[in-house]
């Protein structure tokens, strides 16, 4: 049986990889990767990583570079020199200073809160 947070992949440095990651865990991308990355686990992108991807993951630690949209499911955590050029949606999420971020952020509710109507507002004037 493996820890939840095993490290189940690494993309070294000096490699490159052109296609679509699925993973449970945890898997480091150190190099460049190209493609989707779905139905993850947490994701990690080191300094040297480069990564052009929509990526849909539980979580995100991020020092890399990524190009592309970010949904996690529970957060993504940003670290200088991080860069992100897309958009992010998640409960969560921290963006430490030094980091370059053109996109747009939107947080939600974590999936187990409960998602109701806060408020129900209708903007009609006609009654």
């Amino acid at each position: 049986m493996k820890k939840k947070d095993a490290m189940n992949a690494f993309l070294g440095e000096d490699t490159e990889f052109d296609g679509k990651l699925t993973f449970r865990g945890t898997v480091r991308i150190d190099g460049r990767f190209k493609g989707d990355i779905t139905d993850g686990g947490t994701l990690i992108v080191g300094e040297a990583g480069m990564v052009e991807a929509s990526i849909h993951v539980s979580s995100i630690v991020l020092s890399g570079e990524v190009h592309g949209n970010i949904l996690a499911d529970e957060r993504v955590e940003i670290h200088a020199p991080g860069k992100i050029y897309g958009d992010i949606q998640s409960p969560t999420v921290v963006i430490h200073e030094g980091v370059l971020f053109e996109g747009n952020c939107r947080t939600h509710q974590a999936k187990d809160a409960d998602m109701g109507p806060l408020a129900i507002i209708n903007s009609d004037k006609s009654e």
